[in-house]
């Protein structure tokens, strides 16, 4: 009897799971992939599927040819990792020192090289071709897709699809959000200079940590008083340093924080009250302040209609799990780019599992997943294919509920 496509995806969990372990036990930087490109590369040659390597910078695209006319999907999978020390007790831990898979995108990239050898080997039914991105640095701005959509991974491509292991949700859960789903997300620092000096006679200093602190309490007051009350907004303050002694005051004080917003006139009106913020509350206090503001991805905006049907489809094919609306999201995703050049959408996973100890925030020193949300991941993915191609039917895809 011939095996679905959902079958032969869910023989290749142990698989999966053996992939994602092997990039989580050797993460790499932004920008520093080279073991885990060589990795994909190597998969998509076995398979016989056509690739290029070194897209946009460290960037892989394989490309899959049907054996009848249709339209051209992508999917995507980013597959860098962060610069967070693996604080897991598991055999999978990271070996590299200060580098973990924190995030999931060795989840993303094992489920889909899994979704590769499936289509693989059903490629003469294919309507169409699929092209398979595997991104390099989405964590760090200015990150990797404007480099790829910029080397030509869209070219020919009328759809694009990509996921999300969401560790806020329990496993058995896919979450699709229609129109705007994530934020777009800017980074600035602010240095206050001022004049140093013993802490014991600041009269004869200008202290940039006092400065710096009225500073941040000003910065709140960007989306509480400058900001529409019914539109979302963040100004939010993560790292904050200045001065290495009890008794001496600095010289400098350095912020660095980031802003949220799902429009661009916002962009623009939260980095014009920084500078301004910053430069007037320096100068209130005999200081002087120099402001870096460094634009990052724009809004991510899923496509109204691809998203509905993919969640109907969903719904009516993974009747094992729990298919619903989430509202949008501050966090940003560099796949936004690729949504500007062609319709598609961005869906979550959830993977969170206290019985696995699946219970940490993404970019937590723990961070860990409910593996089968791999398997989740790649039957939306097949579902995104073939509701685009004739041929195979999504009805070929049923089975029964995922490995255990």
């Amino acid at each position: 009897m011939k095996k679905t496509l959902f079958e032969q995806l869910e023989e290749l969990y142990p698989e999966m799971v053996k992939a994602r372990r092997h990039l989580h036990m050797y993460p790499e930087l932004s920008f520093e992939e080279q073991f885990t490109p060589e990795y994909v590369r190597q998969h998509l040659e076995v398979l016989g599927i056509e690739y290029r390597t070194h897209v946009g910078g460290n960037g892989v695209v394989g490309t899959l040819h049907g054996g009848k006319p249709g339209p051209t999907v992508a999917l995507r999978a980013d597959f860098d990792a962060l610069p967070i020390q693996d604080e897991k007790d598991v055999p999978y831990k990271s070996t590299i020192d200060g580098v973990s898979h924190a995030c999931g995108h060795d989840v993303h990239t094992a489920a889909l090289m899994a979704v590769e050898t499936v289509l693989a080997g059903v490629k003469g039914e294919l309507a169409g071709t699929v092209v398979f991105i595997h991104q390099f640095a989405e964590e760090l701005p200015p990150g990797g897709a404007q480099l790829m959509i910029a080397d030509g991974c869209l070219e020919g491509v009328d759809y694009i699809y990509g996921a999300h292991v969401w560790a806020e949700d329990d496993y058995g859960t896919i979450g699709f959000v229609p129109g705007h789903a994530m934020a777009g997300g800017d980074n600035f620092e602010i240095t206050i200079q001022g004049k140093g000096g013993h802490g014991a006679i600041p009269h004869t200093t200008v202290d940039p940590l006092v400065t710096m602190s009225q500073l941040v309490v000003n910065l709140q007051q960007i989306v509480s008083r400058k900001m529409d009350p019914n539109a979302a907004n963040v100004v939010t303050i993560g790292k904050f340093h200045s001065g290495e002694a009890t008794n001496v005051i600095p010289d400098t004080a350095t912020i660095s924080g980031t802003t949220r917003t799902f429009d661009a006139d916002s962009k623009d009106v939260m980095e014009q009250w920084i500078r301004l913020m910053s430069e007037s509350t320096a100068a209130q206090n005999g200081a002087t302040a120099k402001v870096d503001f460094t634009y990052g991805c724009v809004p991510l905006i899923n496509s109204e209609a691809e998203t509905k049907r993919l969640k109907a489809l969903a719904e009516t094919h993974l009747t094992n799990m729990q298919v619903e609306e989430k509202t949008p999201m501050m966090t940003s995703e560099d796949f936004a780019y690729y949504l500007e050049h062609v319709p598609g959408s961005f869906f979550f996973v959830g993977a969170r599992n206290p019985e696995v100890n699946a219970v940490y925030p993404h970019h937590h020193p723990k961070f860990d997943v409910d593996e089968r949300s791999m398997m989740e991941i790649g039957k939306v993915f097949i579902l995104a294919v073939l509701n685009h191609m004739n041929g195979l039917e999504v009805a070929d895809c049923e089975a029964a509920e995922t490995s255990k």
